[in-house]
């Protein structure tokens, strides 16, 4: 039985929540985030609080209420605070810059550069050279576009040259002796 979807969810006043029937929708400003609900999930909204529970009293429906309960957390969290991914570039020439405000252009050692397109909704900021900053209030979407970016050039274990994300540990093997 899942501990997680008995805990309720207290909604800040300015955050507005629509409930259908299969999906809940979170509202802030012009930010706004779909979930759809499992059918075995019951979601209840009263006094800005929102309660989620088992609709036919299964395993299985409380592994959903519970998973139901964290994504709609995540999404609150979203529009009122957001989610932000920090990418660094570990190498010799390895640059990343933004074009027209939703391309990006990494400088990978390849013989190329590559162009990644932003989705809409996730926004890049460039630090340094190799240092940026995505951010969304999307929590899976901005994960997603920093695992893509990462894939491009992963971090190998001889010498950390590659896309880390910020506080990403690589552990460096030993080089062969003679």
């Amino acid at each position: 039985m899942s501990r997680i979807a008995k805990c309720p969810i207290i909604v800040p006043p300015e955050v507005e929540v629509i409930l259908n029937e299969k999906s809940i929708t979170i509202k802030k400003n012009q930010i706004v985030l779909n979930r759809l609900i499992n059918d075995s999930v019951a979601v209840n909204f009263h006094n800005n609080v929102l309660t989620f529970k088992n609709k036919f009293n299964t395993v299985y429906g409380w592994a959903q209420a519970g998973t139901i309960r964290s994504l709609v957390y995540s999404m609150i969290i979203g529009v009122t605070h957001g989610f932000y991914k920090k990418l660094q570039l570990s190498g010799v020439g390895y640059r990343i810059a933004i074009h027209k405000t939703n391309i990006i252009n990494m400088s990978l050692g390849y013989s190329h550069v590559i162009d990644y397109k932003l989705p809409i909704g996730v926004t890049a900021t460039v630090i340094a050279q190799n240092e940026i900053i995505l951010k969304s209030a999307d929590k899976q979407l901005v994960g997603q576009v920093a695992a893509n970016l990462r894939s491009y050039r992963v971090p190998e274990s001889y010498k950390g040259k590659g896309v880390r994300y910020e506080n990403e540990i690589i552990k460096i093997k030993e080089a062969k002796k003679k």
